[in-house]
């Protein structure tokens, strides 16, 4: 009897401590915490990596990529099947049309012509969305989840904004503002991709 109490109480215990061997720890940028996992539509997804937007010395936002399953590269990201999310939070005010143009931008300089043509109706929805908000305020989120055979959705502080954009073409030029040859930023990139931070150049824009 003892003995087979002690075998059951062992089992227990492995079982407790297993979640907790494998916990992944919250990771924080500059306040704003990402939590190791997240859902989207039926999927439990994993934070790829984290990090944060800088405009020379100036923190601008914090920007989180969750996949199905860890990637280190763009190309390994667009190909992962499945959802995804891209969650950003701003660490400063800022005009929000502007940050529209801005994501217009980053997609036309990353986008091959024929698959930024493709992404326009979607690229119009969402700077739309941006002038209706009008600013961002330090504190402020949204997230761009994406949904195989949903499309795009955007999240302002975690409510869907507008409908799904449709598009799978939209998604991934949207990723490539951040992932593509002519980043937003070099070093946020590499964050994303799960690679550790090179020492920032407060020169490098």
């Amino acid at each position: 009897m003892i003995r087979r109490r002690f075998v059951v109480c062992a089992a227990l215990a492995a079982l407790l401590a297993a979640p907790l061997a494998h916990a992944q720890p919250v990771t924080e940028l500059a306040g704003v915490k990402y939590e190791p996992g997240a859902q989207v539509g039926n999927a439990r997804l994993l934070l790829n990596g984290a990090g944060i937007r800088y405009k020379a010395v100036f923190k601008v936002y914090t920007a989180g990529l969750y996949l199905g399953t860890k990637a280190a590269t763009t190309e390994a990201v667009l190909a992962a099947p499945g959802p995804k999310r891209m969650h950003i939070v701003m660490l400063r005010d800022i005009d929000a049309n502007e940050l529209g143009k801005l994501f217009t931008r980053g997609m036309q300089d990353n986008s091959p012509r024929e698959e930024f043509s493709k992404s326009i109706a979607g690229t119009i929805r969402l700077s739309e969305l941006f002038s209706a908000k009008k600013k961002l305020a330090a504190g402020e989120s949204f997230s761009v989840d994406y949904v195989p055979g949903v499309g795009t959705t955007v999240l302002i502080n975690g409510k869907a904004s507008i409908e799904p954009i449709k598009e799978p073409e939209f998604f991934a030029s949207l990723l490539k503002i951040w992932l593509g040859n002519n980043p937003a930023d070099a070093q946020l990139k590499d964050a994303l991709l799960g690679k550790a931070p090179a020492p920032r150049d407060p020169f490098n824009n």
